[in-house]
């Protein structure tokens, strides 16, 4: 089973475009958690997500308690992506029942949706940097959650010995 990405209400049209195009192209599940901070349409997501919109499996949640509902009824693990955690993602153990969270790009998650987080993982950065976009955020980490579940060779067909 993949692992899959959640949007938290994201601000930015161009980077969950981008975040889509992702899902197409490594086959990873995209939940976008409503409401949006600009008008969610495929003309909003054309530019960055290109013609992969019509190729990635995208799942719409009207709200953020409907997805916790959904998640917990499916079994499956929350992950966020985070600033504020201790955990460096390239260390943190991931399964192909996790879903990586990325809040907004502007404020994150709030407190009580970060504490819903079965794993908080962050991206090891210089002292002096703050964040990385959240596209390329969510990139690092689902390679690494990928690599660990076999979700690469899922994709070629190439053995794990390989």
């Amino acid at each position: 089973m993949p692992i899959a990405l959640a949007l938290y209400q994201p601000d930015i049209a161009l980077n969950t475009g981008t975040l889509l195009r992702l899902g197409a192209c490594l086959g990873v599940p995209v939940h976008i958690i409503h409401p949006t901070g600009f008008p969610f349409s495929r003309a909003a997501l054309k530019r960055s997500g290109m013609d992969y919109l019509d190729t990635v499996e995208m799942i719409e949640h009207d709200s953020y308690a409907r997805f916790d509902t959904w998640r917990h009824e499916a079994g499956k693990r929350l992950v966020l992506l985070t600033t504020r955690a201790s955990i460096p993602a390239h260390k943190a153990e991931y399964t192909g029942d996790d879903i990586l969270m990325v809040g907004r790009e502007s404020a994150g998650v709030p407190p009580e949706i970060a504490n819903d987080a079965e794993q908080r993982v962050r991206i090891p950065m210089q002292p002096a940097a703050r964040s990385l976009n959240v596209a390329v955020s969510a990139a690092i980490v689902v390679g690494e959650a990928m690599r660990q579940t076999g979700g690469f060779e899922r994709l070629t067909g190439a053995s794990a010995a390989g």
